[in-house]
Order: C-alpha cells, then structure tokens, then sequence
C-alpha cells in the first residue's frame, strides 16, 4: 500500500511540474470569471421581466406543442413536465432561477465540465503514451513495483488532477457568481419533477448533484482515453477519439434512440445521469440503477482492457 502512494504521489508530482497543467487551471478560472462578467453584461435577463407572463407564454407553447401529433413522444414527455413544474411556480409564486443570479451561474457553469473533460483527457492520453514515446517506460519496469500498481497510479493521479479541476470550478463558480450578481438569492428552492408530481429541493443539494453526477460523464470519458493510451500507446489517437466523441457520442446515440429500444445500451445513452435529476431519460423506461449498472460494465471493460494488454505488452518492443 505504502508504494502505491508513493507511485501516486510521484505521479502527481510529474502532472504539477508541467507548465499546461497551470496552464489548464489559469485557463479555466478565466473561463469562469470571464463568463460571469459577460453573461451579466449582455446575457443576464433584466431583474424587471414579467416571470410570471413569460411562463404563461411558454405554457401555451407547451400545450400547442402536445397537441402536435409530429414532435416525437420524448421532446412530449419533457414539455408536459415543464408545463408541471411552470404551473407549480405561478401557483406558489416561486420565480425561476436565471443565469443573471448566484445559483444560476453556477448551474450554468457546469457546463464548463466540458473543458474539464478536455483538459483531463489531454492528461491521461500522455499519461501511459508519451511514457513509450519518450522510452521512459524502462526505467519505470525497474521499480520493485508492478505494473498493475504502476498503471493504477497513474489512473488514480488523472481522476485525482479531475476531481481538483471541478472543485476550483464549482469554488470558483459560486464565489464570483456571488460578487456578479449578489448572496440574496440562496434561499430559492429548486423545483423537480419526481413520481408524477413536483417537489421543491434544497438549491445547494440540487447544484452538488449536477457537479456529482456530471464528474461521472468526466470519469467514463477520462477512463476511456486512458484504456486508449495504454492499448494503442497513442496520445493523439487517445484524445482525438474522445473529443470526437465528447462532442458526438449523445447527439448520435440520442438519434439512434428514437428508433430502436436497444439504445439504451449504448454508453452514452447512460453516461450523463443529469437526465435524472428532473425525471427524463434518453430513452423511454430507462431508470438510474439501470444507467448505474451500465456505466459500471463500461467502467470495468475499459480498466480491464487496460489492465490486460499493459501487463502483456513487451516494453522491451
């Protein structure tokens, strides 16, 4: 154990020395900070707009739009739902949360997990390839230590150096959400749509679950570059497949979805568990211990091929 957190520990060291690891960290609290400010100076909605006529407005659309026998069953399901939790909010007078406050920024932020994705995958595509390429990976062999262990610290370095990123961004996020647009809006609940009915949530909760949930997506994609690096020892190969499908994978999978049930097997059709938080699955009947389940055999699958073909391969080629 003691030489697993050494091997870790090292490891880190090799990610932190890195001038694009800063890089990567200057580059994502501008990002935020830079955000904030334009999206209050151009995309903030102004604190006079009539909510309340502006819900009525979208709750006509809502029902013209479920009278439409040509919009497909799923975009229904999410519309009626809205229509739900609209109403809810006209009739409790609870006004919707908007990117121009604290909580709405940082909700809108997450979106920056995505950068995130991107920056972690650049690190754990070079973290076994560039070992090969670089002919580092020899003197690495000559440590007591095994190359499961050599290998597992690698891995754990990346998800660590991951986990740090989203914690600057959800710190980051909420403090200068908080000097942009002001502290007076913590006490706005967060309404879901859960077993047929809508229920009010406790804001923070609902913003951890939308970091937590979308630091899954973060992991299975970081954890499938890596099992790319290390089968092919390619870094470009590595990140130019997850980037692909970063950007292409749901969109894809999402179309699949609405023609055929087995869909739902597809990785991506399971890998953002955020679709849960309001009640709306990809595809129809799909449920989160289902997602769960697929998610930990992708998760498997990839650390086993990883695992395999390192332990087999002739470092020596």
């Amino acid at each position: 154990m003691a030489s697993l957190v050494a091997l870790i520990q090292n490891e880190n060291m090799k990610i932190y020395r890195r001038v694009g690891t800063w890089v990567m960290i200057g580059l994502l609290v501008i990002t935020v900070v830079a955000g904030c400010i334009l999206s209050s100076k151009f995309g903030g909605t102004p604190s006079t707009t009539d909510w309340k006529a502006d819900l009525v407005a979208s709750n006509k659309q809502f029902e013209m739009d479920l009278a439409n026998p040509d919009i497909p069953d799923t975009f229904k399901d999410m519309q009626r739902k809205q229509l739900e939790i609209n109403e809810y909010r006209l009739e409790h007078n609870i006004e919707p949360v908007e990117g121009s406050t604290l909580w709405g920024w940082t909700i809108d932020a997450a979106d920056i997990i995505m950068f995130i994705t991107l920056f972690t995958v650049i690190v754990a595509a070079s973290s076994v390839a560039s070992e090969f390429s670089w002919g580092t990976i020899k003197l690495l062999m000559i440590r007591p230590a095994t190359r499961g262990k050599i290998l597992l610290s690698k891995y754990v370095s990346t998800i660590i150096f991951a986990l740090v990123l989203l914690l600057i961004l959800l710190i980051t996020s909420m403090l200068i959400g908080g000097i942009v647009y002001g502290f007076q809006s913590l006490d706005i609940p967060h309404l879901a749509y859960q077993d047929g009915k809508v229920v009010e949530r406790a804001m923070l909760a609902h913003v951890l679950s939308i970091y937590g949930l979308g630091s899954i997506q973060l992991i299975m994609m970081v954890t499938f570059a890596f099992m790319i690096s290390t089968v092919f020892r390619s870094s470009s190969l590595a990140i130019g497949l997850a980037i692909f499908l970063m950007f292409m994978g749901v969109q894809v999978t999402f179309i699949i979805a609405q023609k055929f049930d087995w869909a739902k097997y597809i990785l991506f059709a399971n890998i953002d568990l955020t679709q849960y938080i309001d009640g709306v699955p990809m595809v129809k009947g799909m449920t989160m211990s289902f997602s769960i389940i697929m998610l930990v055999i992708y998760f498997i699958v990839f650390n086993v091929l990883s695992w395999f073909i390192f332990r087999k391969r002739d470092i020596a080629a």
